[in-house]
């Protein structure tokens, strides 16, 4: 029934739609398995994509050919450019999405794509040969063999979901659990442990009073994630999100449940996600806070359905509509359904290579929440490494690794390497060190190039990086080369009350000034507006943060290449740590637990000090 594939991906979420899209574009036979056909990239929880370190993740899997950008842009309600009042290392692209047409666009790209193949059932199990994974086995009896297997689970292996004192099993509301990996896996000498995580009620938006609410709405000018020609949402037509808060009243309400809470109770076991707890641990841990913000997002073009951000919460279904009235413009709430909490088995993420596959079982990759990361921006970027990686396993192609200096994606798949995760694991632009060179705007810069050389990033995008880096470079020159004279700049320096003026001045160096966009001076200069206007807004854009962060940037390079002489040491495989007998107890365990590729890594481990690191230079020099 079943040919034999390259690459099997189990789950369909956002990482396993990357990784299977990814591993297809590259030419690999794809077998993409799901449950249900139905919920292909299903939005589990927020219906958004992107925001503070996120969104230069989107960027990033879209450089790179992936299609989570595309399929966010596509389906977008409402865009906003985050932090615009800080540097742009800061920015971060965010979009309200519609739930269901965001799962649509991604089942018709993943249908439109040559190579992959669908099958609705469960996997139960990996076929083993040799150490190696050869394909896997279904809930319906079928053993389908393959090259490589790609599993990316979410948060369906051994699900459990808690509603007060309510629990049944379950991968999300209404849909059964998965079964059968875990233990496999563990009597193959995997580690694996519980975490949690959660979601607040949906509410009937023709409910709500939205009078006595803050609107927020949608940037004017709709930037998107692709770095392609796609339609976007017309700024005229985004729909707002609203801002309400919590109160004493609520927080009153909410405790009368603590006592029938799962989480407060014992009954949840797994560790929830440190920065998006719920509301009970949010009332409990921050209990000087009189309120908590609400955000009330819509789901859709064409739905009352709302999302209540900021009230996750498994308590009650009685407690938690009691609550939700009392907020401000809630008074006549009606639930769709209940919040709830749900616990899930995985698998600490030390046991992986840095191309996601195992240590223990080869050609078997795991990606997303079973790695013990939270939302899908972490997961679909799994999902395209996982997948990349996969294909060229099977071609015995050496694995595409980026660096913790050139994406975002690396520092969070070193970060899961080297140190592991106890907690759902979240990205954050402060666990980058590089993230002036890290930002969202340049990511097409950064890695389209490495991408279109693997064979997965088009021609298409890598003739549009070109056509932006030959832009920046003429741009840049034209700055340097051109003179302005005091009257040409007057009236823009007098819009900036900076000081005027007295002689002529390089373009390059007036637009050093604070608060001086290059926009403005083409506006207010003719001369420089007839060389520069053919550019493109993200050109221009780009030429003028290269320019204003020059010094910023050439010093991270500094500090790039001083660090990468750690990461080009490799550590051979076969090394025994035993043999060094300086090393600290803590260490020693460490190092022979995550083996690490270089000493780079090694130095990143928790636990490890700088004197650790120079005992094994030392050692490895012998």
């Amino acid at each position: 029934m079943f040919p034999k594939y390259d690459v099997i991906v189990a789950g369909a979420g956002h990482a396993g739609c990357e990784a299977a899209a990814a591993a297809a574009n590259l030419g690999s036979k794809v077998l993409l398995i799901t449950m249900n056909m139905q919920t292909i990239a299903q939005m589990s929880c927020n219906p958004a994509m992107g925001g503070i370190a996120k969104g230069q993740i989107v960027r990033e899997i879209d450089a790179l050919g992936g299609y989570s950008g595309i399929v966010s842009d596509l389906s977008t309600i409402q865009f906003r450019m985050l932090n615009k009042s800080k540097g742009p290392a800061m920015w971060s692209p965010r979009t309200q999405n519609d739930r269901m047409l965001f799962a649509a666009k991604w089942r018709e790209m993943l249908e439109n794509t040559a190579n992959i193949d669908f099958y609705q059932d469960m996997v139960k199990s990996i076929i083993i040969k040799n150490g190696k994974a050869a394909g896997v086995e279904t809930g319906l009896g079928h053993k389908i063999e393959s090259s490589a297997v790609v599993i990316t689970s979410g948060t369906f292996l051994n699900g459990v979901i808690h509603i007060g004192e309510k629990n049944f099993g379950g991968g999300r509301v209404g849909e059964k659990a998965s079964t059968g990996i875990t233990e496999q896996l563990v009597e193959l000498g995997f580690e694996s442990d519980r975490l949690k995580t959660g979601t607040p009620p949906r509410i009937d938006g023709r409910s709500l009073d939205y009078s006595k609410m803050e609107e927020q709405k949608g940037d004017e000018d709709i930037v998107g994630f692709s770095y392609l020609d796609i339609e976007r949402t017309a700024a005229g037509s985004q729909r707002s999100c609203w801002i309400s808060y919590t109160n004493e009243k609520t927080h009153e309400l909410l405790k009368t449940g603590f006592d029938r809470s799962p989480m407060f109770t014992g009954r949840i076991g797994g560790t929830g996600p440190r920065y998006c707890p719920s509301i009970e641990d949010k009332i409990n841990r921050f209990a000087d806070r009189d309120r908590h913000q609400i955000f009330v997002e819509p789901e859709g073009w064409n739905t009352v359905e709302i999302y209540v951000n900021g009230f996750s919460t498994s308590l009650p279904e009685d407690v938690q509509h009691a609550a939700l009235q009392t907020i401000t413009g809630f008074e006549n709430v009606r639930m769709f359904r209940p919040g709830y909490a749900i616990e899930y088995d995985f698998f600490p993420p030390t046991q992986l290579n840095y191309s996601l596959e195992t240590k223990n079982i080869q050609n078997l990759f795991f990606a997303g929440q079973i790695n013990g990361t939270t939302g899908y921006e972490e997961a679909a970027c799994q999902g395209l490494m996982a997948g990349i990686n996969a294909h060229q396993k099977v071609r015995s192609l050496e694995p595409f690794i980026l660096k913790r200096s050139e994406a975002y994606i690396g520092v969070l798949i070193d970060d899961l390497i080297s140190k592991g995760t106890e907690e759902p694991y979240r990205m954050f632009t402060s666990r980058a060190e590089f993230r002036t060179l890290l930002r969202q705007d340049n990511a097409d810069l950064r890695l389209t190039e490495t991408s279109f050389k693997l064979g997965l990033a088009s021609q298409e995008r890598m003739e549009k990086v070109i056509s932006k880096r030959n832009g920046v470079s003429e741009i840049k020159n034209i700055l340097k080369e051109s003179s302005i004279d005091p009257g040409q700049a007057q009236s823009l320096l007098a819009e900036q009350n900076s000081a005027a003026l007295t002689q002529k001045q390089k373009a390059v160096q007036i637009l050093l000034r604070p608060n001086i966009s290059l926009q403005q001076m083409m506006q207010s200069i003719p001369e420089l507006n007839a060389k520069m206007q053919h550019y493109d807004t993200d050109t221009l854009l780009q030429a003028e943060i290269q320019v204003k962060y020059d010094v910023y940037i050439e010093k991270e390079k500094e500090l790039v290449t001083r660090m990468s002489q750690l990461e080009d040491l490799i550590i051979p495989d076969a090394f025994n740590y035993d043999r060094v007998s300086a090393l600290s107890n803590e260490a020693l365990q460490k190092f022979k637990k995550v083996k690490p590729r270089t000493l780079g890594q090694a130095s990143r481990i928790s636990g490890v000090n700088p004197s650790d690191v120079q005992i094994l230079m030392v050692f490895m020099g012998r």
